[in-house]
């Protein structure tokens, strides 16, 4: 939920209309995020805040000591079932609800244990016994806490060794990809005060440069090999999108860390709300001093206002009052040494910013929205807000949100501490804030923080980076199924200057890590993606989701692989960014925002861009489908042209009218678009209902009903369309289902035809698709076409997600057995 929950935004969208006239005329022309947060406050009163708190109750983040004891019945039920992750999960809400002081809490800590237990977690339960007993766990039941724990140590090979040792991420390993005999190997640029390790660091072969239309970009200063990194950056913050299905019948929040989305079954709660909860001590001590300290009092409230207000609330409290008042001051000569680094972008390789021209940057451009600030503060702060790019009723939702937040704030107690003490403030409006001990300097900083996080928020809906996992369904055992789950939003200070293209020369790997864990050799595995926002709307209530564009998509492993450790957190969400073709000396490195030219046609990607990110893409991608004609490629023609006349099965181009014509002057059969449109439906209804047969384990019936549908579509489709991709998949998924893996392949054979026509040869969609081919002959006894496939599976998935990821291990794995048994 990235905006306010809908009866927030119906109580603001009243107050917006009950302006007058000279009101919406004032705040329509104020073009100062501090003016604008000014109006806001001005416009909040108490019944505004009890609004808040009367809806926010539809969120209860109170520790609930009977929802706790339910909790512990539900996981004994489990429990007795051999459902021992569920168990697992139902503790840990029962930990959650349980207040420091009860037994519950200790029981549940007890109960999880045994879970644990049998799901051969060891160092796990370790712990959890440890927490029973320290929280008062019955004096009478404890041998049978002391029983566990000998015969958890007596299966762990070290024994004791390694048992303090930090957990590891969730991550997966994916080490350096090598170029030729050049290694791709990132700038250890930064020292992290855990340890030493490189820190959102740009590779030596780009360059960081401005110009006034494409404002700070990346442009290759050198050739650049496919499959080379170019980026490594950690998320600055981000926040846990609550709600979303996370398997089963547990959401996100239940599963994951939510500090660093870490994967858990042995979570430890926030000791003052049932809400947060951490994979570690570290996690939950790093969020308390960060942020939670005083989001965990208005916890309801922030989550009735939304991820994207509590994003960019928590940037300003990591930030603390001394770095906020430092971004805020005029330009300093010591920040002079941030200058952008110099070249010019060639023509015809320009990103798609509002101004297409590539324009050199200025000798005197001393603006800090114009220079690089590394992972710093500044490069969030001066992140570009558009202001007058949102609605004015947009903009009226954040002020009086954040306005209402603030005064929340204020009433439930003192500033944390990092906004108790900072620097001097150059503006006149906030001089005196810093250091003040008397009674109202809370509200002081407030006015303050308020235009910061408003100033946040503006930025977020062009530069937040929607954070999802690729999760295994566990539908089939023997071939990967997956499903995309949203799980957070994040902002990340490197990644926010990269531009966009519809076909983008990059790819996205992004994954998680606690604190300790070891340096990589360049960059760890990943277990998430992430896809940029594109959901802001532009009214009140508005919310639209688009599909992921070009961000790349990574199958989640719980693993002790290697990870970065970030300076600006202990626990963090990092990404990678790779060249995902060769970029040539001088191109600009892009990536996609979300419309992708594989998915989405040219008028649609360019309104979708216009409305959130306020320019006119004029990407390589754009220009070649607006240069084929009216619809700009992406339109009528292209769906045209995977269509079949309906008579002699020929191909068939746009008429005039709505009509399709076949192309064979022999035959000249029409067919009305309409038409062509209802059999598409027709035979999507069909996919539909065959893949709800599938999960209800009915998968001969699912069977039959593809063959049908595949049968109309072959009517009036070529073997290129999209839907004959999607048919041929769900239907290799029914035979693999069943075991007949040789009539498996042969379908997925298929969907391989129409998934490389969509998203080309070097896509990683084409990999993993090849990656289940591999796995079908494999399955199927046929080491031939098995081998076949491997080479050029590992090849796609090696360029995208490193050669060290889950899927290239496996098919390594097969190869070698495939070939010991020839």
């Amino acid at each position: 939920m990235d905006l306010p929950c809908f009866e927030w935004q119906q109580h603001v969208k009243q107050k917006w209309n009950r302006l007058t006239p000279d009101q919406n005329k004032h705040f329509v022309s104020l073009l100062d995020i501090d003016e604008v947060f000014d109006f806001g406050l001005s416009q909040v009163s108490k019944e505004d805040t009890d609004f808040l708190s009367s809806i926010s109750k539809r969120y209860p983040v109170q520790k609930d000591l009977e929802q706790a004891t339910r909790c512990k019945e539900k996981g004994n039920a489990n429990f007795k079932a051999r459902d021992y992750t569920a168990a697992a999960l139902l503790y840990s809400q029962g930990v959650c609800h349980a207040s420091q002081s009860s037994e519950q809490l200790s029981l549940c800590y007890a109960n999880r244990s045994a879970a644990l237990f049998h799901l051969q977690l060891y160092k796990e339960c370790l712990c959890d016994i440890d927490r029973a007993l320290k929280h008062g766990y019955p004096s009478h039941l404890q041998h049978k806490l002391q029983g566990r724990r000998t015969q958890c140590l007596n299966h762990l090979p070290d024994r004791l060794e390694g048992l303090n040792q930090p957990k590891q991420g969730a991550g997966v390993k994916v080490e350096g990809v090598s170029s030729g005999n050049r290694e791709a190997k990132l700038p250890d640029s930064h020292q992290h005060r855990y340890g030493s390790a490189p820190v959102s660091c740009l590779s030596p072969h780009v360059s960081v440069c401005f110009s006034p239309g494409k404002g700070r970009h990346l442009v290759a200063n050198e050739g650049i090999a496919a499959g080379e990194a170019i980026v490594e950056d950690c998320a600055y913050s981000c926040v846990l999108i609550p709600g979303m299905e996370g398997g089963g019948s547990f959401g996100t929040e239940e599963r994951l860390c939510h500090l660093c989305l870490g994967g858990t079954l042995g979570s430890l709660p926030c000791e003052g709300c049932s809400y947060a909860r951490y994979c570690s001590e570290g996690c939950r001590h790093a969020a308390w001093e960060s942020h939670h300290r005083l989001e965990c009092p208005v916890g309801a409230e922030l989550r009735a206002a939304g991820v994207m207000s509590q994003l960019a609330l928590r940037m300003c409290l990591k930030a603390g009052l001394k770095e906020v008042l430092k971004a805020r001051e005029p330009t300093r000569d010591e920040d002079r040494v941030h200058k952008p680094v110099g070249g010019k972008v060639r023509p015809g390789n320009a990103g798609s910013k509002a101004d297409a021209e590539n324009v050199a940057p200025e000798e005197d451009s001393g603006a800090p929205s114009a220079r690089y600030h590394g992972d710093s503060y500044l490069s969030i702060y001066h992140l570009l807000p558009h202001l007058s790019g949102h609605t004015p009723s947009m903009r009226y939702l954040w002020s009086i949100t954040v306005a209402t937040l603030c005064l929340r704030l204020c009433q439930v107690g003192p500033p944390p501490t990092s906004w108790e003490r900072g620097g001097a403030c150059d503006n006149k409006r906030f001089q005196g804030q810093a250091g003040e001990e008397e009674s109202g300097v809370w509200i002081q900083k407030l006015s303050l923080l308020g235009s910061v996080v408003l100033r946040h928020l503006l930025q977020l809906q062009c530069n937040a980076q929607a954070v999802s996992l690729l999760r295994d369904t566990g539908e089939l055992t023997a071939v990967q199924t997956s499903q995309e789950v949203r799980i957070a939003t994040a902002v990340f200070p490197t990644l926010s200057i990269l531009n966009h293209s519809c076909y983008p020369n990059t790819s996205l790997i992004f994954r998680t890590a606690q604190p300790g864990s070891p340096k990589p050799r360049l960059d760890s595995g990943s277990a998430l993606i992430t896809e940029p926002r594109l959901d802001s709307g532009s009214g009140l209530i508005t919310e639209p989701r688009l599909d992921p564009g070009s961000a790349l998509i990574t199958d989640p492993r719980l693993d002790s692989g290697s990870a970065l450790t970030c300076s600006m957190c202990p626990a963090w969400v990092s990404v990678t960014v790779r060249a995902s073709r060769d970029i040539a000396p001088g191109q600009e490195v892009l990536h996609c925002y979300g419309p992708h030219s594989s998915r989405m046609g040219l008028c649609e990607r360019r309104r979708l861009l216009q409305e959130q990110y306020h320019f006119l893409c004029v990407c390589q991608a754009c220009c070649l489908e607006q240069g084929e004609g009216p619809g700009g490629g992406g339109g009528v023609a292209t769906t045209v042209a995977h269509l079949l006349c309906g008579r002699c099965q020929g191909p068939v181009k746009p008429g005039s009218e709505g009509w399709c014509v076949c192309k064979r002057s022999s035959c000249a059969h029409r067919a009305s678009r309409s038409e062509l449109d209802q059999k598409l439906r027709e035979v999507k209804v069909q996919l539909e209902q065959a893949v709800d047969l599938l999960e209800t384990e009915k998968p001969d019936q699912s069977v039959r009903m593809l063959q049908r549908a595949t049968s109309e579509a072959d009517l009036f489709l070529t073997e290129t369309h999209p839907l004959q991709g999607q048919l041929a998949d769900a239907t290799s998924r029914a035979y693999a289902t069943m075991g007949d893996w040789r009539a498996a392949a042969t379908q997925l054979e298929r969907s391989v035809v129409a998934i490389c026509s969509q998203y080309g040869e070097d896509s990683i969609e084409l990999g993993r698709q090849l990656f289940k081919l591999a796995q079908l002959h494999f399955n199927g006894g046929s080491p031939g076409p098995s081998l076949s496939v491997i080479p050029r599976a590992r090849r796609l998935l090696s360029l995208h997600c490193g050669p060290h990821c889950p899927e290239v291990q496996e098919l390594q794995a097969m190869e070698d057995c495939l070939q010991g048994a020839l």
